[in-house]
């Protein structure tokens, strides 16, 4: 049996999640805004990430089965989509880097 404590601990921890998960809303509205289309930025991936491991363990600790999947299936792509940037980021810098090189011409600048 679960005390007071915990129960409130493990509330919070709710709490915060869904807080955080609902942050990648806001940062892709005030995004969007900006930019005046429909963008999602590389921080809403992040929030989604984190937000939906907290939410992950708090489903884990209610033993939800249907809320436990949700999330976990959800920490794939956001998890994939981390990975696309990252690896477009370092592709992008890579290349950046050898233009710059070749721009230079024969012994750099």
């Amino acid at each position: 049996m679960s005390t007071p404590a915990t129960e409130k601990a493990w509330l919070a921890v709710g709490f915060i999640a869904q807080l955080m998960f609902s942050m990648r809303f806001i940062v892709q509205w005030i995004a969007s805004e900006r930019a005046r289309r429909s963008i999602v930025p590389e921080t809403f991936w992040y929030f989604s990430l984190f937000g939906g491991a907290l939410l992950l363990a708090y489903a884990i600790y209610r033993l939800d089965p249907v809320f436990m999947l949700g999330q976990a299936m959800g920490l794939i792509i956001y998890s994939r989509n981390i990975y696309f940037i990252r690896t477009h980021n370092k592709a992008v810098a890579n290349g950046g880097a050898a233009a710059a090189g070749a721009a230079a011409g024969p012994g750099g600048a």
